[in-house]
């Protein structure tokens, strides 16, 4: 984007900023609510509809699903500076539409009980690092850059498990994910913040764009979070 402000304007007008930043996080926030609401209930009504039948038994469509959502998120980043605002909020919410699809098969392996145990824990742990995040005054890039270091490691464990098949393995790539999304939590919503002040040039259009940006990084956060918990809940339960 070029939208880029020198710290000194930045700091000249705190007064506007911090009225500034306090609705555009209320954006962020109740955008990402918004689409894990949608998520849900596309989820929700795609197994209880008998769409989820029609797209599983065709081998190509669970691809196309599966895929489709990333591929619109990719292309929302990279159009972003010539989408209107109107056009980058209509992009969200069909993603996460498309998700609702993606995840629909939640509501088929695992039972309601371990969903909504896993929905209120996983709620409670982005709330408090989402907090944490939003009023720490400590510097959270280096914990940032260490995590993202983690994120890599686990996707490459992640292929690695697909070959073998271990079932130790796939529960300490989904514990450790917990934990690394936990914390990636607190420092994506820091850095929430630093993207307003860097690049918003006080127009409501910017602002909007980058309210869903920012509703995008931590919805990803919350759904790994929860499928992850999920997973740990099921496999716990399954031991007992």
């Amino acid at each position: 984007m070029s939208y880029m402000r020198n710290e000194q304007d930045i700091r000249s007008q705190g007064v506007y900023y911090s009225a500034g930043l306090r609705s555009y996080l209320i954006k962020v926030y109740n955008y990402m609510a918004l689409a894990l609401g949608v998520t849900g209930l596309v989820a929700f009504l795609t197994v209880f509809s008998g769409l989820f039948q029609v797209i599983y038994s065709n081998p190509v469509l669970p691809f196309v699903v599966m895929l489709s959502p990333f591929a619109l998120v990719f292309y929302m980043y990279y159009r972003i500076q010539n989408l209107s605002a109107q056009s980058t909020i209509t992009i969200f919410f069909l993603f996460s539409a498309l998700m609702g699809l993606a995840l629909s098969y939640i509501f088929v392996i695992y039972t309601a009980e371990n969903i909504a145990r896993a929905f209120f824990i996983t709620s409670i742990m982005f709330g408090s690092m989402a907090l944490y995040g939003n009023t720490t005054k400590k510097d959270l890039t280096s914990m940032g850059s260490f995590l993202i270091m983690g994120l890599w490691g686990l996707i490459i464990a992640f292929i690695v498990n697909l070959f073998l098949g271990s079932g130790p393995l796939y529960f300490a790539i989904s514990f450790i994910s917990v934990i690394v999304f936990t914390l990636l939590t607190a420092y994506d919503a820091q850095q929430i913040k630093d993207v307003y002040y860097r690049y918003n040039d006080g127009s409501e259009v910017v602002a909007t764009k980058l309210a869903i940006l920012g509703a995008t990084t931590l919805y990803f956060d919350f759904i790994i979070i929860f499928k992850h918990l999920l997973r740990l809940l099921s496999l716990l339960n399954s031991r007992d």
